[in-house]
């Protein structure tokens, strides 16, 4: 069994090495993701190269049952966009708005091209549970209702569907109950002339069930071709690093007892790469890359010469945000005191209690 998870979408190649390997071996694939709805979101069709049920795009019996099940004569003959695509058109006029549910900007493989691509389209809509990067660009901003305050559906990793009730009902809680984000979506269709008639969750559930899932071929796996591996020179090193359990999320936002449990934020390096780099080990190390440095106390581990862990978002705006480097990416390192402008000082290191 072969297990994956997210960041390796991050190493351009590795997924389609992973399944050229199971391909090659018989071995099983598995992908375990970070966030309990992101399975579900594949198999609803969230990827451009997917319809519902995980029905490949281009397989005509798949775009003919999805058509047919959608009152339409066909489909657009086209993928739809990724991510990094619905950005990019955005920041350059493509798209005229942009309705974004609980996305961290820091989580985006390029924060900086993100919080351009937030602040040139035209009119900004957000769907979220408490204020962010994006709803305070947002020019309307709907609160919905949190996983505790509603019924839904998560898939495990395996696929396996899990139902769930809404914990909190509404006389437990507060304030007046908030929507859901499918009546939030629901909602902006219906003012577009849209009408997806999924006003509630049995509704959607019905839909879900008639289309009912895929039983022909899948899609092709992923064929990224994989690039030269960064060689680090003195005084370089290539990132590595992921986020940890509690950091700066959103949602740990002012609860400063579940933050007193925080693991410490620290670089890390092997002995030999600490001594090439002119660090010992409690000294504060200064990570650079193409826009900017981190500043971390270095902490000497067993692991890797040439290679700099560092936790992604623990301390400033986040590693990528403050580095413009992401994992895999070669960065310089060294002395706090010799990384030049645009770098944090000590006191600006956060104060972590383990």
């Amino acid at each position: 069994m072969i297990v994956v998870g997210e960041r390796l979408a991050g190493v351009p190649g590795a997924l389609s090495a992973a399944v050229r390997t199971a391909a090659a071996t018989g071995a099983g694939l598995v992908w375990v993701p970070r966030r309990a709805g992101e399975r579900g979101a594949v198999e609803a069709g969230a990827l451009p190269s997917l319809l519902p049920g995980g029905r490949p795009a281009t397989d005509p019996r798949a775009r003919e049952e999805t058509a047919a099940a959608w009152g339409v004569r066909e489909l657009p003959h086209r993928y739809g966009r990724d991510t990094g695509q619905i950005l990019e058109a955005a920041a350059n006029g493509g798209l005229a708005a942009l309705v974004v549910a609980g996305v961290e900007v820091a989580d985006l493989p390029d924060p900086a091209r993100a919080r351009e691509a937030l602040d040139s389209v035209g009119f900004l809509v957000s769907l979220e549970l408490r204020p962010s990067e994006v709803t305070s660009r947002a020019d309307v901003v709907f609160p919905v209702a949190a996983v505790a305050e509603k019924a839904g559906t998560f898939l495990n990793w395996e696929g396996r569907a899990r139902l769930f009730e809404a914990a909190l009902k509404p006389d437990q809680l507060t304030r007046p109950p908030a929507p859901t984000d499918g009546r939030v979506l629901h909602m902006l269709a219906d003012a577009l002339d849209v009408h997806l008639a999924l006003p509630d969750l049995r509704s959607v559930r019905r839909e879900m069930d008639r289309l009912g899932t895929w039983t022909g071929p899948r899609a092709d796996g992923p064929a990224e071709s994989t690039r030269p591996l960064p060689r680090p020179g003195e005084g370089e090193a290539v990132l590595a690093g992921h986020r940890l359990l509690l950091d700066q999320g959103v949602l740990q936002e002012g609860d400063e007892a579940l933050a007193g449990t925080r693991h410490a934020a620290v670089a890390r390096l092997s002995a030999a790469t600490a001594a090439e780099a002119g660090v010992e080990d409690g000294d504060l190390l200064a990570v650079t890359g193409p826009s900017g440095s981190v500043r971390l106390p270095l902490r000497v581990t067993e692991m890797p010469d040439r290679v700099v862990w560092l936790p992604l978002n623990s301390a400033g705006g986040g590693v990528p945000s403050d580095t413009g480097a992401t994992p895999g990416r070669l960065v310089r390192v060294g002395p706090a005191a010799t990384a030049g402008q645009g770098t944090a000082g000590p006191d600006d290191v956060p104060e972590v209690r383990a």
